[in-house]
């Protein structure tokens, strides 16, 4: 559960961004920017981080920049897993009482009750979850069923990969602050958000797969407009989760540019995309990026 969590959490913009066709079934050619000085580059690249097995996206000019850069920055560096059990116990659950399921319209109470067996998990396993919790375990159990896998994620490969070259690791968030984001929202629209989970279950396979082949292909624009789609019904999570935080990692990049170095940073690459993205807060800040074309 643990790991499903993970995935989900980390899943928040299931996109991807850039604009060359895949040449192939396993070709993938994501979108990368870099902001630049005389001494400082930071490469930004959004990522998908449920992916199924065989793509081929780290290569080429992602590899590149990659390999130049002398820090990796996620989102967030997992904890070990007994502090993030902590973590999520403290922030995503309550005390037994009134079941989840009880508080939700009977037609979402219904649908929560037979979908979580339908996922390996019993009927009552999140009885006792805040209703974000359960929307974000809800959002990624299906494509787990369609086999996306969030160990083939972009996040555990770059993780991987740095850690044999002995580069430095660093995480943008905490795990307990990016739960926490979460966790602060007003209880109306943490409902609101379980109910359109629990509504967009049957279609969870379409929007990702709608989401990875724009991410493969590189539609920056498509990309944007399935966002907009989904945040237009809910702004206050859309604020909270997109761009409040794309505004403090714009603070976090234009620090970052003040010393020296090369540096990968890779996020959820909803976060790149459209007119709240974090190249438009480095925009204001007077930072300009540019594509990467490889």
């Amino acid at each position: 559960m643990i790991r499903r969590l993970a995935a989900a959490l980390l899943a928040l913009a299931l996109w991807g961004c850039g604009e060359k066709p895949a040449a192939d079934a396993g070709a993938a050619d994501p979108a990368l920017w870099v902001v630049r000085d005389a001494d400082t580059t930071i490469y930004l690249f959004g990522t998908v981080h449920v992916l199924k097995p065989g793509l081929r996206w780290f290569d080429g000019g992602v590899k590149q920049a990659f390999d130049a850069s002398d820090t990796l920055v996620l989102e967030l560096v997992m904890p070990p897993e007994a502090e993030m059990q902590k973590i999520v116990a403290d922030l995503g659950t309550h005390a037994p009482g009134t079941p989840l399921p009880d508080t939700l319209p009977p037609a979402e109470a219904a649908r929560m009750r037979a979908a979580l067996p339908d996922y390996g998990m019993p009927a009552t396993a999140l009885d006792n979850a805040d209703p974000w919790l359960a929307a974000t375990m809800l959002s990624v159990l299906p494509l787990r069923q369609l086999g996306y896998d969030d160990k083939q994620g972009a996040e555990p490969i770059l993780t991987d990969a740095a850690k044999a070259a002995g580069k430095r690791v660093e995480g943008l968030e905490t795990a307990r602050q990016q739960l926490g984001y979460f966790d602060a929202l007003p209880l109306p629209a943490q409902r609101k958000l379980l109910i359109e989970t629990i509504d967009d279950l049957p279609k969870a396979g379409g929007k990702i797969d709608q989401a990875v082949t724009a991410w493969r292909k590189g539609d920056a624009d498509g990309l944007a407009r399935l966002m907009n789609e989904d945040n237009a019904a809910s702004p206050e999570v859309t604020q909270a989760l997109l761009v409040n935080r794309n505004r403090n990692w714009a603070g976090w990049i234009s620090q970052r540019m003040q010393r020296p170095g090369t540096v990968f940073v890779a996020v959820g690459a909803g976060h790149l995309a459209g007119g709240r993205s974090v190249q438009a807060e480095l925009a204001k800040r007077g930072l300009k990026v540019e594509r990467v074309r490889y």
